[in-house]
């Protein structure tokens, strides 16, 4: 028995270009995300979803409402979903970020599971929340097909733990594109069946992705 999981990451946002650390900020999605996500939702349109759980961020929550849309489902906010809260760097580029605080940069770098930003949270506080909040999930929709919106770091670090991959290497190794799909078949063990898809994203413009 195993629930499959349509993880997927927000589309694009204001601050997508400008390669600024925004775990936490509330930013919206932008005219470019709102279009990915409404791409998504046409790909996933006949897909049979029991759910829809999506971080209550608003660029998570918008990407969720228009993927659900078709559907008719609400989409239900879950707070162990939401993105690596970056403490004072929230609102910094990363040249600013190394550039204010080397050591905490390199600390960040060197550990990622156990070193954070002041004020923020280390890889470690993230996987505990986001893993707890999905393993609810899939106790609560056995055998049933659940879209789970959420975000970069939280997504990786989920994708990364379930799979047995080192967790301290979920920035180095593992990638993650805006409304990029990912599908996963989790029961007593996790089954990667798709990872970072975003060919919808290409179905009818020439608009591209970016890696932020």
């Amino acid at each position: 028995m195993s629930t499959r999981i349509l993880l997927v990451r927000h589309g694009a946002t204001v601050l997508t270009a400008e390669d600024r650390f925004a775990g936490a900020t509330d930013v919206p999605l932008g005219d470019e995300g709102r279009h990915q996500a409404r791409q998504l939702a046409a790909r996933l349109a006949a897909e049979p979803l029991a759910a829809v759980y999506s971080s209550p961020l608003a660029r998570t929550f918008e990407t969720a409402l228009v993927i659900a849309d078709p559907h008719r489902l609400p989409v239900r906010p879950s707070s162990g979903l939401r993105e690596m809260d970056h403490g004072h760097w929230e609102g910094l580029t990363r040249h600013e970020a190394l550039t204010r605080h080397p050591a905490e940069y390199a600390a960040w770098e060197a550990h990622p599971m156990d070193s954070a930003p002041l004020g923020g949270e280390s890889g470690r506080a993230v996987l505990s929340r986001a893993r707890a909040a999905l393993d609810a999930i899939v106790s609560a929709h056995p055998d049933e097909h659940v879209l789970v919106v959420s975000h970069k770091a939280t997504i990786r670090l989920l994708v990364a733990d379930l799979l047995g991959i080192d967790t301290n290497h979920y920035r180095s190794r593992l990638d993650q594109q805006p409304a990029g799909l990912n599908i996963l078949d989790v029961g007593t063990d996790a089954k990667l069946v798709l990872y970072n898809d975003v060919s919808h994203t290409f179905a009818d413009t020439g608009l591209k992705t970016r890696d932020h």
